[in-house]
Parts: C-alpha cells; sequence; structure tokens
C-alpha cells in the first residue's frame, strides 16, 4: 500500500487477517502496521476505529489492540405473531397538534434563563470533540456519495452492540439509521399502526409522541405513570378495551417524571404486549444521560426480547448536539421491512456526511470522556436546581429526584394555572414548561417541568429558581407560601 491508500481499504486487509490472531490476542503496534503497509499514521487509526466500531478488535488505550471474541448468532424467536399485529384495522383519530414540541425547542429570548429546553446548553456540547470528528469524517473518501438506505453498516452494527449487547438478540441488519429521535417516532408510529387505530401512551409523557400519534391520524389513549413507571395493572385492560397493538414508552428516566420502570414491571410490560399481540416503541432517549451518582442502569426491553415484541429507538443527540441528528431504530422480523419502506419514502436516506462524523466521534475516547464529564454535570446541576427550589420554592421539591435525564417534574397546588404561571415566569425573566401538553387527556392536576440541561451556566439554576418564586408571588399575590 502507499500513503494515498484509505482506512476502509487497510480495514479491509486487516479484517482478512484477524484469523490468524486468537482471541483477545493482541495485533500489531500501530508503527508495525504502518511499516508493514506503507501509511501514515491517520489511515491508521482510521482503520483501528473502523474495525473498534464493529466489534472486531478492542482498543484499550496505553495497552494496544486486540481481537475481540466473535459475535454470537442471536436465538431465533416466533416473528409470526408480527402478521396479526400488522393487520390491524384503522379507527378515527383526533386532531394534531405540534404545540408541546414548539415550546421547548423555540430559544429563549435574549436575557431570560432557559428552563424550558430539551437539548444541552453549548457548554455542555463536545465542540472540540464534534469538530475533531467532523474534519475526520470529511477527510474519508466517499464521504460525499450516498450512503446505504438503511445507514452505514458500522454505525448500525455499533447502535445494535450497544442496544442489545455483544450476545444480544441485535444484529447490524435489524437497525436502521433515522435523522433523530423524533423521525424515528415517526416511522415507527406511522408504520406499526393504521390511521385511526389507538396507541397506547403513558400518561404523562413526552408532548413530541402524541404530536406523532396525531400527525399520523392515530388515537393516544393514556395508561398512568407513577414513581415506578408505567402502571402494568392497568396495561392489560387498556389493551383489551381498546384493542390496540402498539404501545410507546420511555422506561429509562421517563419524560417528564424521571421514573425508571421496576424491573417486575419491564417483565410484565414485554408478557402483556406479547400477549395482546402488540408492539412496544421504547424510546430510550436518556440512557446517555445519566448522572455520575446513578445505580447501574437496566438494560434496554430490546435486550431481553426474542420475539420482536420491541421496536427500539436510540439518539445520540440529547448527548451531543442538537445538530448531530443521528438516532438509530432498531426492529426484528417483517415489522422492518415495514420501518424501512416507511423511512425511504419520507427521508430516502440520512446524510452520509452525519453519519460518518457520528461513527468518527463514537469511536473515539474524547467521547468517552465527554459521558463522563456530562454525567458530573448533570448530578451536579440537579443538586444546584433542587438546593435552589428547597430555598425559594419548598414546595416544588420532588421527594426523590431522578439519577438521570435532564429535567424535574413538579406538582403544583390543586387549582393553579400552570400556563399562566409559565407566562408569569417569562415576564420575570425565567422560561419553564407548563404540564397540560403532556397529558393525552385531561390532567390529573397542574404540574411544572424545569429543565437543567439548557440553562447557560449552572449558576443560572439558582437565579431561575429566585425569579420562578417572583412569579408565583405576582400571580397569585401570596407569597412563596402558595407552594
Amino acid at each position: 500500500m502507499n500513503d494515498g491508500s484509505s482506512a476502509e481499504q487497510l480495514a479491509g486487509l486487516l479484517r482478512e487477517s484477524l484469523g490468524r490472531y486468537s482471541v483477545g490476542e493482541k495485533l500489531p503496534s500501530s508503527r508495525t502496521l504502518r511499516e508493514r503497509y506503507g501509511v501514515g499514521p491517520v489511515t491508521v487509526s482510521r482503520a483501528i476505529a473502523l474495525l473498534t466500531a464493529e466489534g472486531a478488535v478492542v482498543s484499550r488505550p496505553g495497552a494496544g489492540v486486540f481481537r475481540a471474541p466473535p459475535p454470537r448468532r442471536p436465538a431465533a424467536g416466533d416473528l409470526s405473531w408480527q402478521e396479526v399485529a400488522l393487520g390491524a384495522h384503522p379507527r378515527s383519530a383526533p386532531a394534531t397538534g405540534a404545540d408541546g414540541i414548539t415550546a421547548t425547542l423555540a430559544p429563549s429570548p435574549p436575557g431570560v434563563i432557559d428552563l424550558n429546553g430539551g437539548y444541552p446548553a453549548v457548554a455542555l456540547q463536545p465542540e472540540r470533540a464534534l469538530a475533531a470528528a467532523l474534519a475526520r469524517a470529511g477527510r474519508r473518501p466517499g464521504t460525499w456519495g450516498r450512503p446505504p438506505l438503511e445507514g452505514l453498516p458500522e454505525l448500525r452494527s455499533w447502535f445494535a452492540r450497544r442496544i442489545a449487547g455483544p450476545e444480544g438478540p441485535l444484529t447490524a441488519a435489524d437497525v436502521l439509521i433515522t435523522t433523530g429521535g423524533q423521525a424515528a417516532l415517526t416511522t415507527a408510529l406511522r408504520s406499526l399502526a393504521a390511521p385511526g387505530a389507538p396507541v397506547l401512551v403513558e400518561s404523562p409523557t413526552y408532548p413530541g409522541i402524541l404530536a406523532v400519534a396525531r400527525t399520523a391520524g392515530l388515537r393516544p389513549v393514556p395508561v398512568p405513570v407513577d414513581r415506578d413507571g408505567l402502571r402494568t395493572d392497568l396495561l392489560a385492560e387498556a389493551f383489551r378495551v381498546t384493542g390496540a397493538r402498539l404501545l410507546v414508552c420511555q422506561p429509562l428516566f421517563h419524560n417528564p417524571t424521571g421514573a425508571v420502570l421496576s424491573p417486575e414491571r419491564r417483565a410484565e410490560t414485554l408478557r402483556i404486549a406479547r400477549a395482546a399481540g402488540a408492539f412496544v416503541v421504547e424510546d430510550d432517549f436518556a440512557r446517555r444521560l445519566a448522572h455520575a451518582d446513578a445505580p447501574p442502569l437496566p438494560a434496554p426491553l430490546a435486550a431481553q426480547d426474542p420475539d420482536g415484541v420491541v421496536v427500539h429507538i436510540a439518539s445520540l443527540t440529547k448527548a451531543a448536539s442538537p445538530s448531530l441528528r443521528v438516532a438509530a431504530l432498531a426492529a426484528r422480523g417483517p415489522a422492518m421491512e415495514r420501518l424501512r419502506a416507511t423511512h425511504v419514502v419520507d427521508s430516502l436516506f440520512v446524510p452520509r456526511p452525519i453519519q460518518e462524523t457520528a461513527l468518527e466521534l463514537v469511536a473515539s475516547p474524547a467521547w468517552r470522556a465527554h459521558l463522563r464529564r456530562l454525567s458530573e454535570t448533570l448530578r451536579q446541576r440537579r443538586e444546584i436546581l433542587a438546593a435552589a427550589l428547597r430555598r425559594e420554592l419548598p414546595g416544588l421539591v420532588p421527594p426523590v429526584p431522578p439519577y438521570g435525564g435532564f429535567h424535574l417534574w413538579q406538582r403544583l397546588p390543586d387549582h393553579t394555572d400552570d400556563t399562566a404561571l409559565a407566562a408569569a415566569a417569562l415576564r420575570a425573566g425565567v422560561a419553564v414548561t407548563p404540564g397540560r401538553p403532556y397529558f393525552p387527556a385531561e390532567p390529573p392536576g397542574p404540574y411544572l417541568r424545569l429543565s437543567m440541561i439548557a440553562a447557560a451556566a449552572p449558576e443560572h439554576l439558582g437565579e431561575g429558581a429566585r425569579l420562578l418564586r417572583r412569579a408565583t408571588d405576582t400571580l397569585t399575590g401570596q407569597g412563596p407560601s402558595m407552594l
């Protein structure tokens, strides 16, 4: 090879030579590879990153590169039930609406503290790592060519391993790359339920789920959430009464409550859905937003699902940047063909430069370092905001603040107008989110959602709590005792 040879060519040669090494055996050093193949250090680094993303090798900083264990073939499950689920008949659906999404996407006016937004502030984004990944991706041959419709194989393989584990039921063939989690939700709901059909959703839930369902002509049916997540004691009855064949849920750090689905309810959710012949769309948006003091995270539902019940969504956007719109939609069996068809019609494919950038980012040590920093930063911000609320508005502090995600969900006193309070807060200089858009039907009471990820600096969280107290004083004329 010569200096102009591509990383893909070198990766192919190394891939062919892996059979000469036993599992766990160390590969030649970077210097040896440069001399052997006549390439530069950048080419070697890219080739190793490609093999690492595929799971063919394991890179250990300071120790070297080692051959990884071969992936185990997924156990075959019974996918025949999907034919019944995919044949559901349509019913009537209510009108659409996107107010709940646009409210959290709109930038706060100048001088207003942002406790509303759902994307990380610039200070929390890995800007240098993103810039370096983009530069490396831009130098790859073929970056501006057309990618495979399903996404780059290496990126699909990376997501499959992160979702279901190296020995889980998913392979790259079961993963579709989409332009962010919202696009994945749209593809999933439009593909798996006919217009007019009911779809079970958590109550409260992310307004984007409700907007997607209604835009697709579906009828969201609420199933309540408590501190342990989705109320499975009500789930079977909801399936029976509505005839729904689709459930959308967020089992980990649920938006907006922060709840984590308990182990018992995880198993029960899958059992009930399987008995109903229904799909479970698992929106795993917050897995990379665990706080530094969080206990070990439960595996995704998709990792425990041999029968293709779960359609899993995983995204890089929340942990990286609102502009890195790369997500994975994972499914097995006939459902994947329907998802793929909808995706191609809607989007054709995700731009290859974005996929190449994502692949460079997640294969770099800078990504792992960023996730560690983000985890600690979110812990600190949670503590700052909770302490400020205890000081300014003790009635708004949740009993057990979540150990993941980016927001606190606050129950307001009965008869409080959460929309009016949010408007008063904005006039006082702080943007917060009223709870009403998070409920698919009439809410059981008034709520506020306070984001800790969008504020430009940690000290703004405390100031935001002080301004929120001022807004409550102005609105009620009773002072902070109201809360």
